[in-house]
């Protein structure tokens, strides 16, 4: 919670748009915040036992280690979710998980990892499952598909912020709108 919560000032420009974490200034990180959460994992670490919270916490570590030293460590990540989906299978988990993938292993073989949590009914409205299926539809060229899990993310999502970033990287894909 804590690694979360030292990016908390970057989520938003000063417009108030909405900024993904692959695009925020770590200059505006708190990162006293972010010290005290690599001490706390570290203490973590020394008890010789992992579990679910630790992950999240190697998680989130790394996603800032990324963004902050620009060295592609999705790798690691994967491992990470991997170990996560081993002690908490969870449908976020296994979308997460697919994100890496792709991020490893192009787009069709994310999309493959996350076709297993498709089913699941608890992914039916949860809207980031929708934005990440949309782009990654997206980057293998089937707009049509790609078109609407946008639109499912769209209208499911409560932020307007979220809700205009989504309607942005859909255009910025340029996804066709069916032929009626």
């Amino acid at each position: 919670m804590l690694h979360a919560e030292a990016r908390h000032r970057a989520r938003r420009s000063p417009q108030g748009e909405y900024v993904p974490l692959a695009e925020q200034d770590p200059a505006l990180w708190d990162w006293q915040g972010i010290g005290e959460a690599e001490a706390l994992l570290r203490a973590a670490s020394n008890l010789g036992s992992i579990g679910r919270y630790q992950l999240e916490a190697a998680l989130q570590s790394a996603h800032v280690h990324r963004c902050w030293t620009g060295e592609a460590n999705w790798a690691e990540v994967v491992q990470l979710y991997d170990a996560l989906f081993e002690l908490a299978a969870s449908p976020v988990v296994a979308v997460n998980r697919a994100l890496a993938i792709a991020e490893v292993h192009g787009p069709e073989v994310g999309l493959a990892a996350m076709s297993d949590a498709k089913d699941d009914p608890r992914l039916a409205e949860y809207q980031p499952y929708w934005a990440a299926r949309a782009e990654l539809l997206a980057k293998t060229g089937a707009h049509l598909e790609a078109r609407q899990a946008y639109d499912m993310a769209i209208g499911l999502e409560r932020d307007p912020a979220v809700r205009c970033f989504l309607q942005r990287r859909q255009s910025a894909w340029q996804v066709p709108k069916p032929k009626i």
